[in-house]
């Protein structure tokens, strides 16, 4: 791996340059409602097979009951840093498909990804950082929310204000072996 130049450096959009995913968030920063609202409709309009949008959320906030019923089930690795966070956000995919024969959409996770996306960039544009993560107890955390049959949790968002500044610059692949890794040479 290499090092890139600056994120912007390469053109691309300031929130994608200065997105990263910060390892502190301020306690004392909330979430409120109408910010809420806004990273939901946010992923409500992230495009999908069919569009049949097969994505759902569990948003826990500080202080909030729900809260706990989510903190108690993630890993010592993330509790260190999610539970300051002004949101946590379990995220979750359909894999049934409705009103067909098909029992499980090869798409749903790719379309899952896609909404949360555009919940991490509108994040940034309303000046909130995330971090996505799945170090916590799949088994306990699904038993706990309950998900209704045909539903999955695949992972959770830290959302809030992060602490200190993002790292002077990341190592990233190259675009070169972005086009030439998964493929075999002729």
């Amino acid at each position: 791996m290499r090092r890139d130049p600056e994120p912007s450096d390469g053109g691309i959009h300031p929130l994608l340059a200065g997105r990263f995913s910060p390892y502190r968030f301020d306690p004392s920063a909330a979430v409120d409602d109408e910010t809420l609202g806004l990273l939901l409709e946010a992923a409500r309009w992230a495009p999908s097979a069919g569009n049949s949008q097969p994505w759902g959320f569990f948003a826990a906030r500080p202080g909030e009951p729900d809260h706990e019923r989510v903190v108690r089930h993630l890993a010592p690795s993330s509790a260190r840093w999610a539970t300051d966070a002004g949101l946590l956000v379990v995220t979750s995919t359909r894999r049934h498909v409705d009103d067909t024969e098909l029992r499980y959409s090869e798409f749903a996770d790719y379309d899952l990804g896609q909404a949360i996306a555009h919940m991490t960039l509108q994040a940034e544009a309303l000046g909130l950082a995330s971090h996505q993560f799945r170090a916590f107890d799949m088994e306990g955390l699904t038993k706990e929310l309950s998900p209704n049959p045909g539903w999955a949790i695949v992972s959770m968002i830290a959302l809030g204000k992060a602490v200190g500044e993002p790292p002077e610059g990341r190592d990233r692949r190259s675009v070169a072996e972005l086009l030439s890794a998964p493929w075999a040479s002729p």
